[in-house]
This record gives structure tokens, sequence and C-alpha cells, in this order.
């Protein structure tokens, strides 16, 4: 399974210059991992978000966002977002914000 390139780019952008945040190959796409936890990432054209247990409900209500299946369950806490939840950059911000978030208040590894 391919990634969208321009997505990826996209994120390596905002993330640049981070020396705590490592893009890593994972579920044939990419994954960002802040302080060794997956943050967020792309499969195919869909951004994958680990919005953490507590944010999960809120995270569904929002536009074009949906349970992340990708083993055929709902993984709780991760919810993928459709290219429309973040096409500008302000919508991608909000959803990587998100998940920085949530990663922050993990342990490193």
């Amino acid at each position: 399974m391919a990634y969208d390139a321009g997505v990826a780019e996209r994120l390596q952008d905002y993330f640049q210059g981070r020396a705590d945040i490592v893009e890593k190959k994972m579920f044939g796409g990419i994954a960002f991992m802040h302080r060794g936890n997956m943050c967020c990432g792309i499969v195919d054209d869909v951004l994958m978000a680990r919005v953490g247990p507590d944010q999960y409900a809120d995270a569904l209500c929002r536009p074009h966002a949906r349970e992340m299946d990708f083993t055929g369950r709902s993984m709780k806490g991760f919810v993928y977002v459709d290219p429309p939840g973040f096409a500008e950059d302000g919508q991608m911000n909000v959803w990587i914000q998100l998940c920085v978030k949530f990663t922050n208040s993990l342990p490193a590894k």
C-alpha cells in the first residue's frame, strides 16, 4: 500500500527540526513517532491520528473523522481523518496538536 507523498511532506514540514520526532514506515504508510510513541501518520491518503482514549469520542465527532479499523476492529484512541478533514494547514495542525498533546502524556520509550 502506498501513501500520499504530499501529505507526508506536510507532516515532515510540521515536524521539521524536532529531535523528539522520528519518521518510521508502518502499516504500509508512514508513522511519526514522538518520544518513541506513535503519534500520527499516513495510510494511503488518510491521516492516522492518535488522540488517546479521553479525546476519542470528541475526535470522532469532528468532520471527516472515523474509527481507525486497520485490523478489522476499532482501535480506541486512534482515528482516521479523510483528506477533506485536513485539506487546509490549519485543520492538519489541529489534528497534529491533539496527537502531540496525547503522546506528551505518555512516558518516553
